[in-house]
């Protein structure tokens, strides 16, 4: 009997796989902390011999070359890669022995990448499943412009056409464990599901269901901006990654924190947003842990900045170094624990409001009965704004907001996003500018009901 049994990186919106027959195990597109992993294997009692890429990623820094070094373990990397170390090269159609009566099957299946591999898991005549990577997700696929834009239709198209030898090579029941989707940029949408079949997105995602065309104009349609770290994700994993540093980092004390500031670094505070807004060491940047952190600090930082942490305890500044490696941020500069009266040794900190929708709809008729200035500002995404957006807001993307902090309008600025974790991100930009601002932590979806009129296509 094989099991195969995921491990979450929802932060990422990512799954690696670890499938085992009870003695042998491979591991599937592993993430920079290799530590689940080998935990994992080791609770099992399984040795892994074998780790599979399905891809060079371009969302996450891969743990394959270091699991594999460490476990002794084939490295399966497609033999078209250019990868400058050694790894055990397949291509489509090569079949390895996992275990005695355990078997992964290579498939071709570009569109994401154009050497996209997926691997068919066999427990001797039966196929049991598909690790398709960022081919075939749930309701799904993988995006088709990650390569740039000279790429995006001919990936897009093949993805179509990979999508269906899925279907065509494969029988309905089988399981599909996908990589991405669960969150990642790299997915062209996200998934609801949890699980899926063959057989079962053969009647639900686009991709089996619509003509090639069809699908490739709602596909590019359906495309937005992309984190920016990820132009340095496939260099990093062609290079082939060492094991990440997870030991504790330099403390730093608060004349040290006032330099990094002055010098242009990013001191990153890792608190809940109601505790940032109530007191923060002026200059720093808020990005809480509680939600895509990585991420969205990867996004906007610019590349190889020095990064300095602060936590209320050295398990948040922990937890952070684990998000920042599997991007390839390896060390912070430094790290400070507490709060942040220490943090600015008694010094003055800076706060900023935090608000509802409906505040802001008081604040804005108030504004408009006395010719007052207000600006909204919205930093959702284009595809957000183009859906529906408050009359009368100014709107820039999170993403190229530290780029032109010189265009928000002048005024009180009211900045929002979704739900609210990109609005502390970018409230704290602008208020170590020197901006007034209140930061609306609420879902966009109140907006309307507490009086807001909103522009829709």
């Amino acid at each position: 009997m094989i099991e195969v049994l995921p491990i979450e990186t929802p932060t990422l919106g990512d799954r690696s796989y670890l499938a085992h027959d009870g003695d042998s195990a491979v591991v599937i597109d592993p993430q920079r902390d290799i530590d689940r992993v080998t935990g994992l294997a080791a609770r099992l009692g399984v040795r892994i011999t074998h780790v599979a890429e399905t891809h060079m990623h371009n969302d996450y820094v891969t743990g394959g070359l270091a699991l594999a070094r460490a476990a002794g373990a084939s490295y399966l990397v497609n033999a078209a890669d250019p990868v400058r170390f050694r790894r055990t090269p397949v291509q489509d159609g090569d079949s390895l022995e996992i275990g005695p009566a355990t078997r992964l099957r290579v498939l071709a299946t570009p569109g994401h990448t154009f050497t996209h591999l997926s691997y068919i898991l066999e427990a001797g005549d039966t196929v049991t499943g598909v690790f398709t990577g960022g081919s075939l997700l749930y309701g799904s696929t993988g995006r088709p412009d990650l390569l740039g834009p000279g790429n995006t239709v001919a990936l897009a198209r093949a993805q179509h056409a990979s999508a269906h030898r899925l279907a065509r090579e494969l029988p309905d029941s089988a399981e599909i464990y996908p990589t991405h989707g669960f969150g990642s940029f790299c997915a062209a949408t996200q998934a609801a599901a949890v699980s899926s079949t063959i057989g079962r997105e053969k009647q639900f995602n686009p991709a089996l269901t619509a003509d090639e065309q069809t699908y490739v104009e709602a596909l590019l349609a359906g495309l937005d901006a992309w984190p920016a770290y990820y132009v340095h994700m496939g260099p990093a994993n062609t290079a082939g990654p060492a094991g990440p540093d997870l030991s504790v980092p330099h403390r730093a004390d608060a004349a040290e924190l006032r330099r990094r500031i002055q010098a242009g670094e990013w001191v990153v505070d890792l608190r809940e947003r109601v505790a940032f807004a109530a007191g923060f060491v002026p200059g720093s940047f808020s990005f809480p842990l509680d939600g895509s952190f990585a991420t969205y600090l990867g996004w906007v930082i610019p590349w190889r900045t020095p990064v300095t942490l602060l936590g209320q305890t050295p398990e948040q500044v922990s937890m952070a170094q684990r998000e920042l490696v599997r991007i390839g941020i390896d060390r912070p500069a430094a790290a400070a624990t507490g709060q942040p009266q220490g943090w600015s040794a008694g010094g003055p900190l800076a706060a900023l409001r935090l608000a509802k929708f409906g505040d802001l709809a008081a604040a804005s008729a108030a504004a408009a009965g006395s010719a007052g200035q207000l600006t909204v500002l919205d930093v959702r995404r284009r595809l957000e704004w183009e859906e529906s957006h408050i009359a009368g807001a100014a709107h820039i993307p999170f993403h190229e907001l530290p780029g032109r902090l010189g265009e928000v309008p002048p005024g009180d600025v009211w900045v929002h996003c979704h739900s609210g974790y990109r609005s502390i991100v970018a409230a704290s930009m602008l208020a170590a500018h020197g901006r007034h601002v209140i930061s609306i932590d609420d879902d966009y979806a109140n907006a309307e009901p507490a009086g807001l009129p909103l522009v829709r296509p």
